[in-house]
């Protein structure tokens, strides 16, 4: 029976799968290599080889609500979309809140997975850890779940840009990026329009002499700021809203691409993608429509070659005298602990029945959870892989055959591969409501919204029109939460919160005269009468009339 769980990692993948073992009753052991918690969010001075890594400015582009612990609401006076350090603050609250620092093991690197000689009966994995101090431990577990992510390898193609070995200024990749300090009056040409080269060149734009954002395919840009002012994530991001997406794809993905188009035409700010707005994750920028209408970033087509301190573009046109070159060209991934055959590959992406579990393994006790991309934050995607993958080694969920698996997996991937724009650097992409549905309906927790109708209509409204937040996935089954109902129906105020600093007094209304009444009636009635064809004037005498009469 499978009781000890080693956790590989400590960011919000590890976190959610410490207390997700703890909620099944088993006895886990998370080892993170760094000295702290937070994985992704947590900003680190210099670049730590080997780790995730951002920049001092980065801001989350999920909304609070959106990207919660489904069974623990962020403090409603946090901003909806948090600085890092907020995320940060978050993360260590959830931490406290369910005891889970206790299990973890700080500055201790995982050297290796291997599974033990009697695999095929116990299921069990030696798990080698190294210590700050290179001590070196060797230690035997039930099962393990792997959290480290896929942020920590960059990839820097430079055998695809001629001439960069003679370039005269400095080059590097984002992942070294920390902040504009130094750029200041500096040509600079950032590579790649990804959320992290769109956020580089806004901010280097604000100190430089000038910016030139380089992209092969283009992007679809949206804001975090939606119609209203209200985070724009939780707009068009309900399970009626994919149920009129499904029933008409091509308007559904026609309209939002008008309506991106509205607030600035992507061709002619030499944006516009070859692929759909659903193909691939967009670019979630609030200043770069800004920046470009201001001079400050100018789009360049993909580079050429490199000749001195120039570069030259596929267009032809030539940037001379270009001091610095950040290359936003994303990441490799991989997992240097894990046996190769577990590192095995179906198209782009690794080889894992619902992107969590090989399914060659005789036992299912090994688990990858937060390797995934979605239309919306990987935290609760990650939080219900947890939940299932737990399930499954307590013996209370099981695996379809090896066989069937398999099958499935290689049809996922065909789809995926024709709807979305997936890559080497991209090699994941799911629907983000049907995923979390399916995933959830192998853990028992997908909402039955006809028998919430039946029980609840206020709730089920929520459900149905409102975002899907994490909470719906702790209304019922195993780990439901009673406080979910309440997380949905105040989920709002939540988000209007944050706004609440400086409240703005209504206008003082003053009593309409009475010739001012008499002017409003007498006008919809004449406009009354004339839409039904009928003489004016006996009903305004009628009204005048009336209006004359004592009170």
């Amino acid at each position: 029976m499978v009781q000890k769980v080693a956790v590989i990692g400590a960011g919000i993948s590890g976190l959610t799968s410490i207390k997700a073992c703890l909620a099944e009753g088993l006895e886990p052991t998370c080892f993170e290599s760094s000295h702290d918690i937070g994985g992704l969010w947590r900003f680190k001075e210099e670049p730590e080889p080997g780790r995730t890594n951002i920049y001092q400015s980065v801001v989350i582009n999920s909304s609070k609500e959106m990207m919660a612990f489904s069974d623990f609401p962020p403090p409603a006076e946090l901003p909806n979309n948090m600085h890092h350090s907020e995320v940060l603050l978050y993360m260590r609250l959830y931490a406290e809140a369910f005891k889970l620092l206790q299990h973890i093991q700080l500055q201790t690197t995982v050297v290796s997975v291997r599974q033990t000689l009697d695999f095929a009966s116990t299921g069990q994995w030696e798990v080698e850890t190294e210590s700050s101090d290179g001590q070196r431990e060797t230690r035997v577990f039930d099962a393990v779940i792997v959290c480290t992510g896929h942020f920590t390898q960059p990839h820097l193609p430079l055998k695809d840009f001629p001439g960069i070995e003679s370039f005269e200024g400095r080059y590097f990749h984002s992942w070294h990026y920390r902040n504009s300090e130094g750029l200041q009056g500096k040509r600079v040409v950032v590579v790649g329009i990804g959320n992290s080269g769109g956020d580089i060149a806004v901010e280097i734009s604000r100190v430089a002499e000038k910016v030139y954002l380089s992209s092969r395919s283009g992007a679809w840009v949206v804001s975090r700021v939606g119609q209203g002012g209200i985070p724009a994530d939780l707009i068009g991001t309900s399970r009626m809203d994919l149920m009129i997406g499904r029933l008409f794809p091509s308007w559904s993905n026609m309209m939002l691409e008008k309506n991106l188009n509205k607030a600035f035409d992507h061709k002619l700010y030499g944006l516009k993608p070859k692929h759909g707005f659903f193909a691939q994750i967009p670019l979630v920028n609030d200043d770069l429509p800004n920046r470009i209408i201001s001079g400050r970033v100018q789009m360049k087509p993909n580079v050429k070659e490199f000749r001195g301190s120039s570069v030259v573009f596929v267009d032809g046109s030539v940037i001379e005298k270009v001091d610095v070159v950040v290359f936003a060209t994303g990441y490799n991934y991989s997992f240097p602990f894990l046996p190769s055959a577990l590192q095995a590959k179906c198209g782009y992406r690794l080889r894992l029945y619902k992107h969590v579990f090989p399914p060659a393994l005789t036992k299912p006790t090994l688990a990858v959870v937060g390797f995934i991309h979605g239309f919306g934050a990987v935290n609760p995607l990650a939080e219900m892989q947890a939940r299932w993958a737990t399930r499954v080694f307590k013996g209370l969920a099981t695996l379809p055959s090896e066989e069937t698996m398999i099958k499935e997996l290689e049809k996922d991937t065909v789809i995926m591969h024709q709807r979305f724009a997936c890559n080497d650097r991209n090699p994941i992409q799911v629907d983000y409501i049907p995923y979390l549905d399916s995933v959830a309906e192998q853990v028992g927790v997908r909402p039955n919204i006809p028998w919430l109708f039946l029980t609840d209509a206020r709730l089920a409204l929520q459900v149905l029109t409102g975002p899907c937040t994490p909470y719906q996935y702790r209304l019922t089954g195993p780990g439901k939460w009673a406080g979910a109902r309440q997380a949905i129906l105040t989920q709002w105020e939540r988000v209007l919160q944050p706004f609440r600093t400086r409240v703005v007094p209504e206008p003082e209304r003053r009593p309409l005269s009475r010739w001012s009444i008499v002017v409003m009636v007498s006008g919809a009635a004449v406009l009354c009468c004339f839409c039904y064809n009928k003489h004016p004037l006996p009903s305004l005498l009628s009204l005048q009339s009336l209006l004359r009469s004592p009170q």
